[in-house]
């Protein structure tokens, strides 16, 4: 099953798009989390779909969640509505469930329901990244999901404890500019970025989520004395920074810097816009932590009060349909077998990403507190 034209037209136009948002009770985590936070995200926003009520019920694409479930689900979205609005929409359409949408960055929503508690008026917890879910499932927010739908997942893209699942992969690259480098003048690890041969060469952006999501994952395999050293090596070489990961790659492209650290698919996203870019992904071999393969993943929330939709919900994101968007449209790995990626992708199994729990990159605001003190935020 491929996406239909409208879906695609939608999802195409729709990236430029602009996140609605309202302001909601703020405490000192919440304060100190949104300083730092994924570019671009402010405290969420209730959208209610477009969509037409009504439609009719389709069966769900995954295995286990009832066909018709009905009612009403409330959504928090850490993925912006630009990416992942179509395939809720379209979730709504199939099912007749009555959808609304709280938009922000996966970092304030972990905190807004971590406030909220008991009284989160949330389902579902749709996170950009597995490190928000961890930190969630460690405070007992989430709800064991059934094993027919974390059985469609690979094991090291889910909770052990299958509490959430990953939906999506993404790896963090080095993007490096091919008219000045070729992939043999890149180091063998990430790590090796702190040598003074490319100060002023560099380009990153220390305030995206992703970015933060890595070093994170770096304290856990190297410890934080060695993520400490890393992030104040790299102070010294004076990276350019950027706002987001987007806004890297166009510095590598303008010729600003000659290598990001970014996530894969934003090339993928910027020749799809506009052709050839003289730029190009490398994977870090041998486990490095700049391959980190981490995953978008989505959980139901004890507070869930429509836990058949939200189970519907996940079940429809590990669909063919869902499954084919994320591979096509947005460019990331499909976590499901039988979907392939991007055929300019190295397959996810050749990718040789750090063995990692991805339930251990809960500790964010311990990351954003070794950030603050290298000086990087």
């Amino acid at each position: 099953m491929s996406i239909e034209p409208s879906l695609r037209g939608f999802a195409l136009s729709a990236r430029h798009g602009t996140r609605r948002m309202r302001p909601l009770g703020a405490i000192a985590l919440v304060a100190t989390l949104a300083l730092t936070a994924c570019t671009g995200a402010a405290s969420p926003t209730p959208v209610e779909s477009s969509t037409p009520r009504g439609a009719a019920a389709a069966s769900s694409p995954g295995t286990s969640a009832p066909a018709e479930p009905g009612g009403s689900l409330t959504i928090y979205s850490g993925r912006s509505e630009e990416l992942v609005g179509p395939l809720i929409e379209r979730f709504e359409e199939q099912s007749g469930v009555d959808v609304s949408v709280e938009y922000a960055s996966t970092t304030d929503l972990a905190a807004t329901i971590l406030e909220e508690g008991d009284a989160s008026p949330a389902d579902v917890f749709f996170s950009q990244d597995a490190g928000a879910l961890g930190a969630l499932a460690a405070d007992g927010r989430l709800t064991e999901l059934p094993q027919e739908i974390l059985d469609l997942v690979d094991e090291r893209f889910r909770s052990p404890d299958g509490l959430w699942v990953g939906v999506s992969g993404r790896a963090r690259v080095a993007a490096y500019d091919t008219r000045v480098l070729s992939e043999a003048d890149l180091p063998a690890s990430v790590l090796d970025f702190v040598d003074p041969a490319w100060k002023g060469k560099l380009g990153w952006a220390p305030s995206n989520a992703s970015f933060q999501s890595f070093v994170t994952a770096l304290r856990v395999l190297e410890g934080d004395d060695a993520a400490r050293a890393w992030l104040e090596g790299m102070q010294a070489n004076q990276p350019k920074v950027y706002e987001g990961n987007s806004q890297a790659l166009e510095g590598v492209a303008a010729g600003e810097v000659q290598v990001a650290l970014i996530n894969h698919y934003y090339l993928l996203e910027a020749i799809a816009e506009r052709g050839d870019v003289p730029v190009a992904n490398h994977f870090f071999p041998g486990g490095d932590p700049g391959s980190l393969v981490n995953v978008a993943g989505a959980a139901v929330l004890t507070t869930a009060r429509n836990a058949d939709a939200a189970r519907a919900f996940i079940d429809f994101l590990l669909g063919e349909e869902s499954q084919r968007y994320f591979a096509e449209e947005t460019y990331e790995y499909p976590v499901v077998d039988g979907v392939a990626a991007d055929d300019r992708l190295p397959p996810l199994a050749e990718i040789e990403s750090p063995d990692i729990d991805l339930s251990d990159l809960a500790d964010l605001q311990g990351t954003l507190e070794l950030m603050q003190e290298a000086g990087v935020l």
